[in-house]
């Protein structure tokens, strides 16, 4: 079991649980696709395979970002959630339209498991990308400025008139306020 000591290795053990669910499910969805009696949802289904595949393609991706071989860890929710709709798909029903209404249920099930994935994953993602460009770029241009700060108190102030000659604000001319108009 991999140890998860930051937020990096947190994402990192969650991007690997998403990837064996996307995996598990370029499988089972002809399954379900299979079972089904009405065209539509059989079509859906054929199309939800397609995104599924890019959902993979996509997540090898981040595996790439993160500088990790693209490898799943056992999903048990989506492994639970597949054989329940593999069981109820062999069912026995009176009507066809009753076990397309429960792909469709097994289906939904399975959509919100991966909303609920994606939806903590990116969340830690941008964490941790505001993280890398905090102390990458932000932080250090700060820690610049305060040094460049620092240099400006340090140097003795110079001016090239006497401290007399300056003038004070009764002496400066009076701005007119932005609008135009005089103050009352």
């Amino acid at each position: 079991m991999a140890t998860v000591d930051s937020l990096k290795s947190l994402l990192i053990e969650q991007v690997k649980d998403l990837y064996d669910a996307e995996k598990r499910l370029t499988k089972a969805i002809p399954k379900l696709a299979k079972a089904s009696s009405n065209e539509a949802l059989e079509a859906a289904l054929t199309e939800h395979l397609a995104e599924t595949r890019e959902h993979v393609s996509r997540l090898e991706q981040v595996f790439e970002l993160l500088d990790e071989r693209a490898k799943g860890k056992p999903c048990k929710a989506m492994q639970g959630l597949i054989e329940e709709g593999d069981e109820h798909a062999k069912e026995d029903y009176d009507d066809d339209d009753l076990r397309d209404a429960m792909i469709i249920g097994s289906a939904q099930r399975v959509e919100h498991y991966e909303i609920a994935g994606y939806g903590t994953a990116i969340a830690h993602a941008r964490l941790l990308e505001l993280t890398e460009i905090a102390e990458s770029v932000v932080n250090l241009q700060a820690a610049e400025d305060d040094e460049d700060a620092e240099i400006v108190e340090e140097a003795p102030v110079r001016s090239r008139r006497p401290r007399a000659a300056r003038p004070v604000a009764a002496d400066r001319p009076r701005r007119k306020p932005a609008s135009g108009r005089a103050r009352r």
